[in-house]
């Protein structure tokens, strides 16, 4: 007889009670704050140094020289050339990447940027390369 009143007051107890669940994805989830998303790239800080491509434990991320370069500088008469600062492009394959955030934490300048987006599941394999540029 102690089995259903026990089972009753425990039924009572969890109807009133906060879901442990969420509503995603019909509310937005937010994720705690150290959570690891995917790494943006600014390819106005980054100096080409490869650390981020050395320390990336998956081989995930490559850092190419960009198509696209400042044009020349011109020589002004009575003062140093300065050159260019060459531009580079970052290709980031998140289906590899294990999100460890190694290439954000050794990189120099801060080219990488760390996010906290969670949402790049796709069925294409393409769309998980991203050319940043």
């Amino acid at each position: 007889m102690k089995i259903p009143a026990r089972v009753f007051s425990e039924v009572i107890k969890h109807l009133f009670k906060k879901p442990a669940t969420s509503s995603y994805p019909f509310t937005p989830a937010k994720p705690a704050a150290q959570f690891r998303g995917r790494i943006d790239f600014d390819s106005s800080k980054c100096i080409g140094c490869q650390m981020c491509v050395r320390v990336c434990p998956a081989k995930a991320i490559e850092i190419p020289l960009s198509k696209e370069q400042p044009p020349a500088p011109v020589q002004v008469e009575g003062q140093p050339i300065v050159p260019a600062k060459k531009k580079f492009d970052c290709i980031m394959r998140l289906g590899s990447c294990v999100y460890c955030w190694q290439c954000a934490e050794t990189c120099p300048k801060k080219a990488l940027i760390t996010t906290q987006d969670f949402e790049l599941a796709s069925v294409n394999r393409k769309e998980l390369t991203r050319h940043y540029k």
